[in-house]
């Protein structure tokens, strides 16, 4: 679109007549899928006009069509819409105009999800998308939705400007807070798409299951479904919840190993080997053998690091709720207690329950095994749980109780009167209302406010958080 098509504006108007375009375009797209003839031809003009492929407006393009026919824009979608602000404090209203074109592309793709059935392949294509805009908001592909991430770490600069393209001064939004919230919303759109999809027929064709990616939303389904499942559907489903535990285990477990339990022990000599050198103390120490003629230092003793602690054992107890609105939680714990169980003083014990209680500790280790045992849904009663929980507790200074539910119980004076007898009884009780990746959930406002007033609130956000709770006791 050239000046002249704006009525002759000068270029600051004519590229903010063009922004204007392609964002009415996207709002039009959303609300009514029914193309509006003007707006469609305006930002053909308009894309053509700064150079960007005529692609950018097909809504069946995917992102990753685009980006393989023009490989230059795969980096412009990184931290697009999380851009550095000028030095100067001026707006490139021109830069702003591309990357309105370029926002349009992967916002619609994702947040206009369309109706009806749902092949493995639409699927696909739509994770793919979401992939980009985690891409565009700072985030790695996955981690919004939950999948593999460990909390939003951006890309993009401090200052930055909204996806809408306004920019600079006190308009700029604070994407730190917006972001996070966007995560639950594109579960939200991921589970509706699963639902829509005849998910047995596509596991039972390995070549439509292939191409499933694992996600939150569909390890859901997968749980919910497999008893329903056999043959080569079951093997499909089972080797897509594996693939989801590996991912995430690989995720948590590179938290979890920061810990350290226990103090050094500096009474135990230290191991002589390789990997404990102290090398910066071992030249310190010989420093009297340094040979100024011969420019050589020479080495009479080494030093080695003591790497042996004093621990007494701690035991872990997770109670999980497995109920229908849990899911979320309980993959995740489920994967958490087999990470801690591998940690050396840790002895480690999972309850999962809803109106009857299931200890799950033999299979603790392996969270693949520990799921395929779960049965997600049903209601919930806590004191069935707790009848499993309360003899394990041998040695309450050394034991920590971690309990995941939203606390929508119908024994709730009973049960929270045992929860408060475990937390005067000197071990550490952890109550948890949400683990899940995007940290949408709701929790009983009864139990809620009794916690609080007992000394142990309610956790509840990311999974970061119990992992640091844990860390903290085990330390």
């Amino acid at each position: 679109m050239s000046e002249e098509s704006t009525g002759g504006a000068p270029a600051p108007e004519a590229d903010e007549n063009r922004r204007q375009v392609l964002y009415w375009r996207l709002l039009a797209r959303l609300f009514d899928p029914e193309e509006q003839a003007s707006l469609e031809s305006a930002s053909l003009a308009v894309v053509e006009d700064i150079g960007l492929p005529s692609a950018l407006l097909d809504p069946g393009a995917s992102v990753d069509s685009v980006v393989q026919r023009h490989p230059e824009l795969a980096p412009e979608f990184d931290g697009l819409m999380t851009p550095e602000p000028d030095e100067d404090g001026t707006r490139d209203r021109a830069a702003e105009v591309r990357r309105a074109a370029l926002a349009s592309k992967v916002l619609l793709n994702v947040f206009a999800s369309g109706s009806g059935a749902v092949t493995a392949e639409q699927l696909a294509r739509w994770q793919s998308d979401a992939g980009w805009l985690e891409r565009a908001l700072g985030c790695r592909p996955g981690e919004l939705r939950g999948g593999q991430g460990g909390g939003v770490q951006r890309t993009g600069g401090g200052g930055g400007v909204s996806p809408t393209g306004t920019g600079g001064g006190g308009r700029t939004p604070d994407l730190g807070r917006l972001v996070p919230e966007i995560g639950p919303e594109l579960g939200s759109i991921e589970a509706g798409l699963v639902k829509r999809m005849r998910l047995r027929e596509v596991l039972a064709d390995p070549a439509l299951a292939s191409r499933l990616t694992p996600s939150m939303s569909l390890i859901e389904q997968l749980l919910r479904d497999k008893d329903n499942l056999s043959g080569v559907a079951l093997a499909n489903a089972k080797a897509l919840i594996r693939r989801y535990v590996d991912e995430v285990s690989q995720v948590l477990r590179s938290q979890v190993e920061k810990a350290t339990v226990g103090d050094i022990d500096r009474s135990v000599p230290p191991k002589r080997v390789f990997r404990n050198l102290d090398l910066d103390r071992t030249i310190w120490k010989n420093l009297t053998n340094w040979s100024p003629e011969e420019e050589r230092l020479y080495v009479d003793r080494l030093y080695y690091r003591h790497t042996s602690r004093k621990t007494t054992p701690q035991r872990l107890i997770v109670v999980v709720d497995q109920s229908g609105s849990m899911v979320d939680s309980m993959v995740n714990c489920t994967i958490l207690a087999s990470i801690f169980a591998g940690l050396p003083k840790v002895d480690v014990h999972l309850i999962a329950y809803d109106t009857q209680a299931l200890d799950l500790t033999p299979w603790s280790h392996d969270p693949f095994e520990t799921l395929l045992r779960t049965k997600l849904g049903g209601g919930t009663d806590g004191t069935v749980a707790m009848a499993l929980a309360q003899p394990k507790i041998a040695e309450p200074r050394n034991t920590v109780v971690v309990w995941i539910s939203d606390f929508y119980e119908w024994r709730t004076d009973e049960l929270f009167d045992s929860m408060a007898a475990i937390h005067r009884s000197g071990a550490k009780f952890i109550p948890v209302g949400s683990v899940s990746s995007g940290g949408r959930g709701s929790v009983n406002p009864w139990f809620r406010e009794r916690f609080k007033d007992l000394g142990t609130p309610v956790i509840s956000g990311h999974i970061k958080k119990l992992v640091h709770e844990l860390k903290t006791f085990l330390t």
